[in-house]
């Protein structure tokens, strides 16, 4: 593990020594945690953009179309 030294604001720090005394956990899992929901968010908005965008590309949705197709036709074929 890499140690990381980085300056916070007044009142965020103050809330975070809160927190860290009232949940009785050392302030460093705190930031730890909140750090990796937050890297989480950022990950599934772009993901998200990514989608929003497959469905202005004419020839994405022209892809998923036929694919659409073939995977209703397999399904026929299964309950057939």
């Amino acid at each position: 593990m890499a140690t990381f030294t980085s300056t916070l604001p007044d009142d965020i720090l103050l809330r975070l020594n809160e927190m860290a005394q009232k949940l009785s956990m050392p302030k460093n899992k705190i930031i730890e945690k909140a750090l990796q929901i937050y890297l989480d968010q950022l990950n599934r908005a772009e993901y998200i953009k990514s989608y929003k965008q497959a469905t202005l590309d004419e020839d994405i949705l022209e892809i998923a179309e036929e694919g659409m197709e073939d995977y209703l036709k397999q399904l026929g074929n299964e309950t057939a």
